[in-house]
């Protein structure tokens, strides 16, 4: 067995800090692996499934790579959506290595970022298409870039973002490291990738689930809407959370429309929404506000949510990948887990499900899921108004006279802070805080819809 501490211990002195700063003391053996053939080899292919730590797999090794002195981007990290764009930038800035980081994305304001780009980073991160639009202002010189990674590099493509890569790998003269991650096996490198003998590094096989890990059950609607079924199912969770997956969106909108409407607290998520609708619903899921997210397959990966214990399919996918992927969301690192199919009594079971599932009679009588515990808050001031959350905490306790249980997470962005608060204090916390200030200034401070 590898020792991992005895390996951190011949590490730069940055490095064991940066794994100290986001709370880890040991790289498992994907991490540990990742970061050695990373610095030794120039084309490297990661395959690890979600949640197994790959954003610190490839990102610690450009401790290494990055010159702190060299005033130029550096590395350039793309990836298929705003969340696992933003993501990554929050594991890197816990991590203090001290170099500059910017993220761009669609939705968030162009002159903003223009003017971030305006003294480069060493590391940028962004979605293909606005990478494209600031390369082809002039706004990203990407003679300067060494180093390229793809993360979900697959998911990109699936996307429609083909043209947009192309157009700025085409562009990266000077590359002397490519890195592509994925969490999916079967997948095919691009041609304009120009990968030709890469270090495959494959540890999707190693990690798929036992038997004894993820359980699949089938439920069976009389009705072919399924909506009696899926609230019939979530009744009999013992009030335990649950990913809800559908194909469209509009199902995610009519499911949770009708979840509500029989009491019980759901929140829908896909990529139509706007991204500070987007943002809301993952913070009320991660901070136990609400305790079912209807979702189109954009949640199956690259997002930073809890591992849930039951997943439900409400509409079954069409391909294997993205029902493999939704399936990941639990039973991980040797956990428990449920995925229940909803199926109506005439719908054919698709041909990736092999095994016999075995149906799951729900109980007649309906008891509604408890309610959650926590509310989320919404104050109008963050990073950039120097808050942070021993400001929030220090103001919530002592002025608010909450005690620490009463407090959840607490989620910091640049200009908005959301504090999950024990429901049942919320309204006296907010008479009483009304007129207070934090560091001197008086914030807007509310329940976040």
């Amino acid at each position: 067995m590898t020792n991992h501490n005895a390996y951190l211990a011949p590490m730069q002195n940055e490095q064991q800090l940066a794994l100290s700063n986001i709370g880890i003391t040991a790289l498992n053996p994907m991490q540990e692996t990742a970061h050695k053939t990373i610095l030794t080899k120039n084309e490297i292919v990661l395959i690890a499934p979600t949640g197994s730590g790959k954003t610190i797999g490839f990102l610690l090794p450009l401790l290494q790579l990055l010159e702190p002195s060299l005033p130029s981007i550096q590395c350039l990290i793309l990836v298929p959506s705003r969340e696992l764009a933003l993501q990554i930038e929050q594991v890197w800035k816990k991590m203090g290595t001290g170099l500059k980081v910017n993220v761009c994305y669609g939705g968030h304001d162009a002159r903003t970022e223009a003017k971030n780009l305006t003294v480069p980073p060493a590391l940028l991160i962004g979605t293909p298409g606005r990478i494209a639009d600031h390369v082809q202002r002039g706004r990203v010189n990407l003679d300067t870039i060494k180093t390229l990674i793809l993360d979900e590099f697959d998911k990109s493509l699936e996307l429609g973002f083909q043209s947009e890569m192309e157009y700025i790998l085409g562009g990266l003269t000077n590359l002397t490291k490519k890195v592509m991650v994925s969490a999916t096996e079967s997948l095919e490198i691009p041609e304009f990738a120009k990968v030709n003998e890469p270090t495959t590094l494959n540890f999707a096989s190693k990690e798929k689930h036992s038997a004894s890990d993820l359980t699949m059950k089938l439920v069976i609607s009389e009705d072919r809407d399924k909506l009696q079924t899926l609230f019939q199912l979530l009744c009999s969770l013992s009030s335990e959370p649950a990913l809800i997956f559908c194909n469209h969106r509009d199902a995610c909108e009519r499911a949770t429309t009708y979840l509500n409407e029989q009491g019980i607290i759901a929140t829908f998520y896909h990529g139509g929404m706007e991204q500070n609708d987007r943002e809301r619903a993952l913070i009320q899921f991660r901070n136990g506000s609400v305790n079912y997210l209807v979702t189109t397959d954009l949640a199956a990966r690259g997002l930073d949510i809890p591992e849930m214990k039951n997943v439900i399919h409400f509409q079954l996918p069409i391909h294997e990948n993205e029902f493999t992927h939704r399936n990941g969301r639990t039973a991980r690192m040797h956990a428990k887990g449920t995925a229940y199919l909803l199926m109506s009594r005439n719908e054919k079971q698709p041909e990736y499900i092999q095994e016999q599932v075995k149906e799951l009679q729900l109980p007649k009588k309906n008891q509604l899921p408890e309610p959650p515990l926590f509310q989320t808050l919404y104050i109008n001031g963050g990073k950039k108004t120097k808050l942070n959350k021993f400001d929030i905490v220090g103001c919530f306790l002592q002025k608010g006279k909450l005690a620490k249980e009463d407090l959840g997470l607490i989620e910091v962005q640049d200009f908005n802070s959301f504090v999950a608060v024990k429901i049942y204090k919320v309204q006296t916390l907010l008479h009483t805080i009304k007129d207070e200030k934090i560091k001197g200034k008086k914030y807007k401070m509310g329940v976040a819809k």
